[in-house]
């Protein structure tokens, strides 16, 4: 593999608004195939740094910041996952590359199967990794209080401010479903969210991009509905635990049930022994969803 994991290239692809920043792990070899990876809410490209090393070359991927985050927060709004899924669709058009597998992680699993029913001509089929799945609030719970009940720490970070670097690190360190994996990897991917100066650096996710991207996960009924729409090949995994490392996850068998997935058309497979992060992280998520991504990808000569 030509490129480290934690030091990938970096390009821009104009979209509306200003230039989108995408990070890429090219193929070694003719006739790979491409992977758009979206990364959650309050994430950024990097996310995808364990994926990228297990591929190892095997394809070529590809991961924004999406607008709002990392070197896309001065692309302007507004936002939206409707939006997110038109930058991820102006990616794949302006490679010229034909239809691509897409794969989306939390948030960025929404994106991912709005781009294809949205954009039906440039996805190939999808994975979606512990997202894409919307459920109605309880009548009494307000829509921030859900917002934060679910993001927890990572919303609180965006009005924080930290003196040094160190100081960042330290914070992600005692998330509870963080911590105890600690590595390279993570630290290269929190210390990207980092903008400004010390003694004021901050996360580089605007605050206003975050609240509209979650309101629309929660409530947008375009959103709840593209999982249902997709109309191509897709697969569904879901962590066991959930993003503060708490034994209930996001989903279990009785909330895939309730949703209405037609898993028929749209396989549903826990990784077990994993939270909302290490399914991107671990060795057993982030071995399966290389594996997921190959699936139909031709034999290396």
């Amino acid at each position: 593999m030509s490129h480290s994991p934690l030091k990938p290239e970096e390009s821009t692809v104009p979209v509306p608004g200003g230039d989108l920043a995408v990070l890429s792990w090219p193929a070694d070899r003719p006739g790979a195939p491409t992977v758009v990876a979206v990364h959650g809410i309050t994430a950024n490209g990097l996310a995808w740094y364990e994926v990228a090393r297990r591929l190892a070359g095997r394809a070529t991927l590809l991961a924004p910041d999406l607008r709002g985050r990392g070197a896309s927060r001065s692309v302007a709004g507004p936002y939206g996952l409707a939006r997110h899924a038109d930058d991820v669709a102006a990616l794949i058009d302006g490679l010229g590359a034909g239809p691509v597998v897409v794969v989306g992680h939390s948030m960025g699993a929404w994106v991912t199967a709005l781009t294809a029913v949205r954009h039906p001509e440039l996805v190939r089929r999808v994975l979606l990794v512990d997202g894409a799945l919307s459920f109605p609030l309880p009548g009494a719970v307000r829509e921030e209080d859900a917002l934060a009940a679910v993001l927890g720490p990572a919303l609180a970070r965006l009005s924080m401010t930290f003196p040094d670097r160190a100081a960042y690190r330290e914070f992600w360190q005692r998330h509870p479903a963080l911590g105890s994996d600690w590595s390279a990897g993570i630290d290269a991917y929190t210390q990207r969210d980092l903008v400004g100066s010390e003694p004021e650096l901050r996360s580089s996710c605007l605050l206003e991009a975050v609240q509209t991207d979650g309101a629309q996960v929660l409530l947008d009924r375009e959103a709840a509905e593209a999982v249902h729409r997709l109309p191509c090949p897709a697969e569904l995994l879901w962590a066991e635990r959930g993003l503060l490392d708490e034994p209930q996850g996001l989903y279990d068998e009785q909330r895939i049930g309730l949703s209405g997935l037609d898993r028929a058309r749209v396989p549903a497979s826990l990784v077990p022994d994993s939270n909302h992060y290490s399914i991107l992280w671990g060795e057993a998520g982030a071995e399966l969803i290389v594996r997921k991504l190959l699936a139909d990808a031709p034999a290396a000569e």
